[in-house]
């Protein structure tokens, strides 16, 4: 029964998507008002089936119905509750359903905002977004079906989901966050594509269509940080990223997305950069798909991908598809979004911002050629080559900290034609400072080039956001008489955007920072401790004081107890383990990390990282093998994607003003010709 459901749901969802998809398209160019209301209620249709359709499946798995096929593939009467719960999205077929999911919940929001305003740019938008839910319905339905029920005996109990995404909370939450900036790119997509199909942009659209982008800029930062930590946290090998060609998938189409939220600005400034902007806006879903067919196709050996499966030819094929859409839709449509004004000199932020543009794009078919050249020469002569980090560091490092640099110069110019002079005065105070902090960590020894140089341009970068950040209401405090506090707060409440943005700008500086720290003054050591005795390691007195078994439902630990001194003082005593399960043949680390600072990174750092993972175990128990690391710095990279993600969503949230407007009045400023 719950099978047969499942499948009625998902069916009845994809009628939906195909009926509103073409209303749509057909109310976009017809402006017929029949046509129009056809396609938002099938958009809220969409997104009240597949929600059933996902809250089934939760079902099916909470009370173990192994008639489910899905089911009988991913649970177990002996997985935790809250796993079990999230085994939705451990496996192909619940993935994309998940997948639909949210789409769907997406699709239902934009629809419901669009219900009263800008039917034309919005039919157009929802008719593109349905199209693509009905593409993910009908994998759903057919290929990827997890509704289907089970073929043979139905089973007493199952293998339960894969041993990795039980080994930690952070699979909990990490996966959702980047579904959500992976799906929710398909808004921006369509939005951009209405634009082009309508052959006009106005400026509220574009403010919508830039809020929508960082929406999705946000939860994809906050996915890719999350899978940094679990990677950290996990995987045992001291790491967060390893250039890993699913990593790089989802890096990509953040990569543009940066790119376009920049662009977009310029265009609402300045009406420039239309069709470069609509460009990078197409190409993020565009790379989101790619991504998602690099883990789903089983073409990578990744321990992100889902292995092989029979939606890889079907998913290019919908890539092929969605890429001739856009160029055709930019062929023959961009010549209608002619630039409001000419490109400002040289001296000019949005001089900067293309710049940076470029840099980012540079950086993305930097990290495309490397990702996929294995692909591309396996197929040409049968050779199996890898790319790794040497080659990803060699060739991205100079772009990223150009980036850094142009992200403190570009805030210190002005819109328009700009001085040199002018220029050099909000320049110079970032500028010294960048020069004392290069001086200064040189003598405490930092001569490694781009460790220098990337904390001298983030330095540089810092300065500059903090001071976009305090300096209005300082302004506003001497004009108005107010304390700095509340002059601060009143400026805040009335210019989110700004201060999510440069929110943003700090959370980088910070990433660049911890990046630089942690990799480029990480030091490593294995060592083996016998019960009992103390060892000293790194700067760190180690002791190891015993063996523990724990058995839990779902697996069997060996846990090892090590108690950690720094000088004098005891850190406290933490449990570097092995975890087995009944699915795997080897088992699976988990290290203990600590922090404990100050550390070797000078006398500057706050606090760095020790990290044990446990390597061996001894059969009487009564000496360990361990993999000592420190990381100094390092929690600066956890600050900064969360500066990230919480500077996103803060831009992306309308103002007063905003709400009102989109309650009633409907804006016909226009920043095209």
């Amino acid at each position: 029964m719950v099978s047969l459901i499942g499948r009625t749901l998902v069916l009845l969802a994809l009628g939906a998507c195909a009926a509103g998809g073409v209303a749509g398209l057909v109310a976009g160019k017809t402006r017929s008002p029949q046509a129009w209301k056809l396609s938002i209620a099938m958009g809220l249709a969409f997104a009240a089936l597949m929600t059933l359709a996902t809250g089934v499946m939760e079902y099916a798995l909470l009370v173990h119905d192994f008639s489910v096929s899905y089911v009988a593939q991913v649970g177990s009467t002996s997985t935790p509750v809250a796993i079990t719960m999230v085994s939705l999205w451990s496996s192909l077929e619940g993935s994309i359903l998940f997948w639909g999911f949210v789409l769907a919940a997406a699709t239902g929001v934009f629809a419901w905002s669009m219900r009263t305003r800008d039917p034309e740019h919005g039919s157009y938008a929802l008719g593109v977004l349905l199209l693509i839910g009905a593409f993910f319905t009908f994998l759903v339905a057919g290929v990827a079906n997890p509704f289907l029920p089970t073929p043979g005996a139905i089973p007493l109990d199952g293998p339960g989901p894969n041993a990795l995404l039980q080994n930690h909370v952070l699979m909990i939450i990490h996966p959702p966050a980047l579904y959500m900036g992976y799906v929710t790119m398909a808004v921006p997509f369509a939005m951009a594509a209405s634009a082009l199909l309508a052959g006009r942009l106005e400026a509220s659209w574009m403010r919508s269509l830039r809020r929508w982008t960082l929406f999705s800029w946000s939860w994809l930062s906050l996915g890719l940080l999350l899978g940094g930590w679990w990677s950290y946290e996990v995987l045992g090998w001291g790491g967060y990223w390893a250039w890993d060609p699913v990593e790089n998938a989802a890096f990509m189409p953040w990569l543009t997305a940066t790119a376009f939220v920049h662009s977009s600005q310029v265009m609402e400034r300045r009406g420039q950069f239309k069709g470069w902007t609509l460009t990078l806006g197409l190409a993020s879903f565009l790379l989101t798909m790619l991504g998602t067919f690099m883990t789903r196709s089983g073409v990578f050996n990744s321990v992100h991908a889902f292995g092989e499966g029979p939606i890889g030819p079907i998913f290019l094929g919908f890539i092929a598809v969605c890429l001739v859409f856009s160029l055709l839709l930019l062929g023959l449509r961009l010549h209608h979004l002619e630039p409001k004004n000419k490109m400002a000199g040289v001296v000019s932020r949005e001089a900067v911002f293309l710049l940076n543009n470029l840099l980012f794009v540079a950086l993305t078919f930097t990290v495309l050629i490397g990702t996929l050249y294995p692909l591309i020469r396996e197929a040409y002569d049968g050779a199996r080559i890898s790319v790794g980090e040497p080659y990803f560091n060699k060739m991205s490092l100079p772009v990223m900290v150009a980036i850094l640099f142009f992200m403190g110069v570009g805030p210190a110019l002005p819109w328009g034609d700009g001085n040199l002079e002018r220029a050099g005065k909000r320049l110079a105070v970032p500028t010294a400072v960048s020069v004392v902090v290069g001086a200064v960590l040189f003598a405490l020894g930092v001569r490694d080039f781009w460790p220098l140089a990337t904390f001298v341009t983030a330095a540089f970068a810092g300065v500059t956001s903090i001071r976009e950040l305090i300096e209005p209401a300082v302004n506003r405090a001497k004009k108005k008489g107010e304390n700095l506090l509340v002059a601060w707060w009143q400026y805040a409440s009335r210019s989110r955007a700004k201060v999510g943005a440069y929110t943003a700008h700090l959370g980088i500086v910070a990433l660049a920072i911890g990046i630089g720290g942690s990799a480029g003054y990480k030091q490593v050591l294995d060592v083996t401790l016998t019960q009992g005795e103390a060892q000293e390691v790194l700067g760190y007195t180690l002791v190891f004081e015993g063996y523990e078994s724990q058995q839990q439902p779902h697996r069997r630990s060996e846990v090892t107890w090590v108690r950690v001194y720094r000088g004098d003082r005891d850190l406290g005593r933490v449990d570097p383990r092995m975890n087995h399960y009944d699915t795997m043949a080897q088992p699976i680390g988990t290290p203990a990390v600590i922090s404990a600072g100050p550390g070797y990174f000078g006398r500057l750092a706050p606090s760095e990282d020790l990290y044990l993972s446990l390597t061996r175990l001894s059969d009487d128990h009564r000496a360990v093998s361990v993999r000592v690391m420190t990381h100094p710095v390092i929690w600066w990279v956890w600050i900064g994607g969360l500066m990230l993600f919480g500077g996103g969503l803060l831009a992306s949230w309308p103002g007063l003003v905003k709400l009102k407007e989109k309650r009633g009045a409907k804006t016909k400023q226009t920043v095209d010709a």
